[in-house]
C-alpha cells in the first residue's frame, strides 16, 4: 500500500512520534493506522513525544579530536536531571555522537540526526528510543566542528563535561608539541570565560556599547566632561584585559598574561604559535530551566 503524506501527517498527530518514523511504522504495518499507532507505541516512540516538550537544561558537553589535532569537535546534548547526564548509556551516547560528527560531513543538528548511529539506525532514531528507555526528554542542541590546515585545536573538559573548550592553534608545531600548553590555555577559557582572544578580535558595537556605558557611569560620578573621555579609556583598557583571553593574567602563574605563557612555550619549542580562535560550551546556558519542588517532582516520577 502507497503511504501518503497526508497518513504521515495524522499518525504525527495522533501520536506525536517523528516523521521518520511515523512512516517506518505505516509502511511496516502495510498503511494499517491503528497497528502503526500500536508499533509506534510498543518501540517507546510515542511515548517519547509527550516527553519532548520538557525542558532539558542539564546535561554532557563532549569534546573529540583527529590524532593530529586538525579536526576538532564539541557537542552538547542536553537531558533533564544532572541525574541522567551521570547515566552511562547517555555519557557514551554523547560520546559516540561526537564520534560521529567527527567522522562525517555535518553542518548542523538537523544533518547529524539524518546520519547512521552505529548499527541502529538512525541518530533520530536511536535518539527516540533512549528518550523511552531513559525516561527524560534528551535533545542534541548544538555542536561546533573544526577542520583547518595549519591549525591545531586541543581541548579541556570541566567538571565532567559541564564545560568544554576548544582553542585553535596556528602553528607549525605536532599536535604533542603543544598539547599541554592548549590544554592550559583551554583551562584558562573555562575558567575566566573571556569574551575575545585578543583586541584584534573584539567586535567594534559591543567597544562602542562599552564605552558608552563607562562615559555614563563617569558621568554619574559627578566627574567633568573634559576629563571623563580620558577616564573612559583607561577604564576600558583595564576591562578589556579581563575579557580578552591573552590580556588576562595566566591563571596558573599570576606573574605572567596568558600570551606571555604562549610565547614562552613557543621558544622552548622553537616554533611559532598563535591562538586564534576559541569555543566554548557551558551545558545549559542560555536555556530557561524550570525550578520544581523536589517533592513533587519525585512524585510526578513515581507516577508515570
Amino acid at each position: 500500500m502507497q503511504i501518503t503524506a497526508g497518513m504521515v501527517k495524522e499518525l504525527r498527530e495522533r501520536t506525536g512520534a517523528g516523521m521518520m518514523d511515523c512512516k517506518g511504522a505505516l509502511t511496516e504495518v502495510d498503511g494499517n493506522m491503528e497497528k502503526a499507532i500500536e508499533t509506534l507505541r510498543e518501540k517507546g516512540l510515542a511515548k517519547a513525544a509527550k516527553k519532548a516538550g520538557r525542558v532539558a537544561s542539564q546535561g554532557l558537553v563532549n569534546l573529540a579530536f583527529s590524532k593530529d589535532g586538525h579536526q576538532a569537535v564539541a557537542v552538547e546534548v542536553n537531558s533533564e536531571t544532572d541525574f541522567v547526564a551521570k547515566n552511562d548509556e547517555f555519557i557514551d551516547f554523547v560520546s559516540s555522537l561526537a564520534g560521529i560528527i567527527l567522522n562525517n560531513k555535518v553542518s548542523d543538528v538537523t544533518e547529524l540526526l539524518g546520519l547512521k548511529y552505529k548499527e541502529e539506525g538512525t541518530v533520530s532514531e536511536v535518539l527516540s528510543t533512549k528518550i523511552a528507555r531513559i525516561g527524560e526528554n534528551l535533545t542534541i542542541r548544538r555542536f561546533a566542528k573544526f577542520d583547518t590546515a595549519g591549525i591545531v585545536n586541543v581541548g579541556y573538559t570541566h567538571g565532567g563535561g559541564k564545560i568544554g573548550v576548544i582553542v585553535q592553534l596556528e602553528t607549525d608545531a605536532s599536535y604533542d608539541e603543544v598539547a599541554t600548553m592548549g590544554k592550559d590555555v583551554a583551562m584558562q577559557v573555562a575558567s575566566m570565560n573571556p569574551k575575545f582572544v585578543d583586541e584584534s578580535s573584539i567586535d567594534q558595537e559591543y567597544l562602542e556599547s562599552e564605552k558608552k556605558i563607562l562615559i555614563q557611569q563617569a558621568l554619574n560620578e559627578g566627574k567633568s566632561a573634559d576629563i571623563v573621555e580620558k577616564m573612559v579609556i583607561g577604564r576600558l583598557k583595564k576591562e578589556l584585559k579581563e575579557t580578552c583571553l591573552l590580556e588576562q593574567k595566566f591563571v596558573k602563574d599570576g606573574d605572567i598574561s596568558v600570551s606571555q605563557y604562549v610565547q614562552n612555550n613557543a621558544k622552548m619549542i622553537g616554533k611559532s604559535i598563535k591562538v586564534i580562535g576559541m569555543t566554548r560550551f557551558e551545558v545549559g546556558e542560555g536555556i530557561e530551566k524550570i525550578e520544581e519542588n523536589f517533592a513533587e517532582e519525585v512524585a510526578k516520577q513515581m507516577n508515570k
